[in-house]
């Protein structure tokens, strides 16, 4: 494929906007419009217009099937396939797509995470069509982008809470730009380029892994002698394998409306990454699932495989998944960009500050946000940013928020300065911010780079945290001037106020220090170490209070997704060191001994032979059997711990009993192991290395 064919292939297997107007009658297009930008209810008349329309496009395409796409509680995409095929009643086959069908679907919501809100007899769920993310192809079937919903309403998906956040940050958006004057902007949209980091390795040595296979990560494995320390692989030359199947990922994702803009290679060997152009955050949270899904498919096809959890290596860079979060108007007015005239520089500042009090305020929803068992090995670790939530700004916005406090003019810029409507407030400089690649949540100009976020996680979760924490702020500040009879003066207050109360939560050094974390305790921030230490926070009264006012979730949705995401954690670490426990029974310590075997019997063969000093085969013996006797130990000190998990009673309970236990467990196992693999000879070892694995895409 050539530029001059993209234009063409872009977008070809997505029913459009364009599509829609080329194919539906005025009134059923404008119906669909309405649903989108208004909520209105679709009819079943204009349903079923649509529905025609849509399955004769699909046909066209090459389906044969239809699939409501849903994004359950389990962290990825579900869908049931149903073909259009159906017979008539003279037995022949005839090819039918209902509005119903369309509109409406299905499923056992028994059979995915709810967290208590249903039972297991209680099998009755549905998928609701939302019109504003558009139907696609892919695989001979047309996927409609559903919400997920129980018999009762309640949300067992993760769209679901995206959606309902985003209507209460529109409409709390849309006060505070009447305050200022703007008549024109009917809708304000949160907005998301998501920057998707991967791993990609031959499939040949992943499948001689099993920790790889069931957990997606090594639990074993001795630093290789060359990782990242060069940094030569970051923004090097792309090998001709990888170059060619990230050609194949484009026209893929391409050919799926995902505009696929940016990829290079990552700091870590063997690691890359991926991102896409901005757009609204419903369709960048299902481009994002599309996204990893094209990830891991293709790179089957090359004989490949992509890792997606967070930490796959220790002593190596984990991947992320940086959430680029702005807001934007449907007039294409971007909010935290400040604009050419003094009216627009006091809005800008209103918002910024908006994000900068619901950061401070909600430390814990965002944390929790990204809080995954993966997650927990990557934060704060080989440059991801550690779990303390804090705001870089950049020195010279740093600067102007505390002249606005102190009342006092700040000039000292060289470059252009805009001048703010409101005579108390200091100039604002364009373009002032530079980079601090250590920040967990950082303004870069234009908007908001949360980089907490893991590669392995749906972004709906960390957007609708940022998105209701925001719209409660933009509530109230709307409040406050709604009333005021001066609003310059009113606005120059509530600004002074809110940067003295909240700029604890402005950090500009180091976050990876230790005099960060000491000086981040003492002004009061969190710490939330570990997902078991951050979830029991989600059902804390405020946060309870925030979502029910803002109408993101009820308090039994709420409970729910903390007792799935406390399963989840359990489930997970659970897994691993059952894995960990079979690997190292079933693998190194047959390798071991096999290796102990051989150095004995090169040992006598010299005694044999008269020589009493093999002083190395000594020494190899005395290491390894020091070493193989500890990891004895901790095996059965692992075996015994697993034994203890079902003992325990509630999803807290066993997620914290695996923090407690088993990770330490197999941490200890690890130690000895990954000490023994450095002593064995290659032909001895019981599976691929970190060098075999990190360098195993050659060229």
């Amino acid at each position: 494929m050539n530029g001059k064919e993209l234009p063409e292939l872009f977008g070809s297997m997505v029913f459009s906007d364009k599509v829609m107007r080329e194919r539906l009658d005025k009134e059923s297009y404008d119906a669909v419009r309405r649903a989108i930008t208004d909520g209105t209810p679709l009819g079943l008349s204009a349903a079923n217009k649509v529905a025609a329309a849509m399955k004769e496009w699909a046909i066209e395409k090459g389906a044969t099937h239809f699939t409501h796409w849903f994004q359950p509680m389990t962290g990825i995409t579900a869908e049931k396939h149903d073909g259009f095929a159906e017979p008539d009643k003279n037995g022949d086959l005839i090819m039918k797509f209902s509005g119903k069908s369309l509109v409406k679907g299905e499923s056992d919501a028994s059979s995915f995470p709810s967290g208590g809100l249903r039972a297991t007899f209680e099998a009755r769920g549905y998928t609701a069509w939302d019109p504003t993310s558009y139907a696609f192809i892919k695989d001979r079937s047309l996927y409609i982008p559903t919400a997920f919903c129980s018999y009762g309403g309640e949300a067992l998906d993760k769209k679901t809470p995206l959606l309902r956040s985003m209507e209460t940050l529109n409409h709390e958006a849309l006060r505070i730009l009447k305050l200022f004057g703007n008549k024109t902007a009917k809708r304000v949209m949160p907005t998301v380029g998501a920057e998707q980091e991967y791993f990609l390795i031959d499939k040949s040595v992943y499948e001689k892994r099993l920790d790889l296979i069931h957990c997606g990560r090594t639990l074993f494995g001795a630093r290789p002698a060359k990782g990242q320390e060069l940094e030569d692989h970051y923004y090097g030359a792309i090998k001709s394998r990888v170059a060619e199947f990230m050609k194949d990922v484009d026209e893929e994702l391409w050919k799926l409306g995902v505009y696929a803009k940016t990829e290079h290679n990552e700091v870590a060997p063997a690691q890359h990454e991926l991102a896409c152009v901005f757009t609204s955050v419903n369709t960048a949270c299902d481009q994002n699932q599309l996204t990893m899904e094209t990830l891991k498919s293709v790179a089957n096809r090359h004989g490949m495989v992509c890792l997606l959890h967070e930490k796959p290596f220790e002593s190596v860079n984990g991947s992320g998944k940086h959430n680029n979060w702005s807001l934007a108007t449907d007039t294409g007015e971007n909010l935290l960009e400040p604009g050419d005239t003094p009216q627009e520089n006091a809005q800008f500042l209103l918002f910024l500050l908006a994000v900068i009090k619901a950061v401070d305020e909600h430390q814990d929803l965002l944390r929790i946000s990204v809080a995954t068992a993966g997650n927990d090995h990557r934060l704060g670790a080989d440059e991801a940013p550690p779990a303390i939530i804090s705001i870089y700004l950049g020195e010279d916005m740093e600067n102007i928020l505390k002249s606005i406090e102190k009342g006092k003019a700040y000039s000292a810029f060289k470059a252009e300065e805009l001048k703010i409507g409101v005579s108390a407030l200091p100039p604002i400089q364009k373009d002032s911010t530079d980079r601090n690649r250590t920040s967990p949540f950082a303004f870069t100009g234009n908007k908001f780079e949360f980089r907490m976020v893991g590669s392995a996680t749906n972004i709906a979760c960390p957007n609708f945290m940022i998105n209701t924490i925001v719209a409660d702020e933009l509530c109230g500040f709307a409040d406050e001037l709604e009333k005021a009879q001066d609003f310059n003066a009113a606005l120059s207050s509530l600004l002074r106020r809110t940067i003295k109360k909240h700029k604890r939560i402005i950090f500009a050094g180091n976050n990876y220090s230790k005099e960060w974390e000491k000086e981040a305790a003492k002004r009061g921030l969190l710490n939330y170490k570990t997902t078991v230490d951050a979830l029991p926070h989600y059902t804390d009264a405020k946060n309870i209070k925030l979502f029910k006012r803002r109408k993101v979730l009820s308090e039994s949705e709420i409970r729910s997704r903390m007792e799935i995401l406390l399963e989840n954690y359990a489930n997970i670490v659970h897994i691993e060191a059952f894995t960990a426990l079979d690997i190292a029974r079933k693998e190194i310590a047959p390798a071991v001994i096999g290796y102990q075997s051989f150095i004995i019997h090169e040992l006598n063969e010299k005694k044999a032979l008269g020589d009493y000093d093999a002083e190395l085969e000594k020494d190899i013996i005395k290491k390894i059997s020091a070493l193989s006797g500890k990891f004895a130990l901790s095996t059965e000190k692992l075996e015994k711990d697993l034994g203890g998990y079902d003992k325990t009673a509630d999803n807290f309970a066993k997620a914290l009993y695996c923090k407690d236990k088993l990770l330490a467990d197999m941490e200890e196992l690890r130690k000895y192991a990954d000490d023994m693999e450095l002593i064995l000879s290659k032909k001895f070892s019981p599976f691929p290395t970190y060098e075999d694995i990190l360098y195993s895409v050659k060229y």
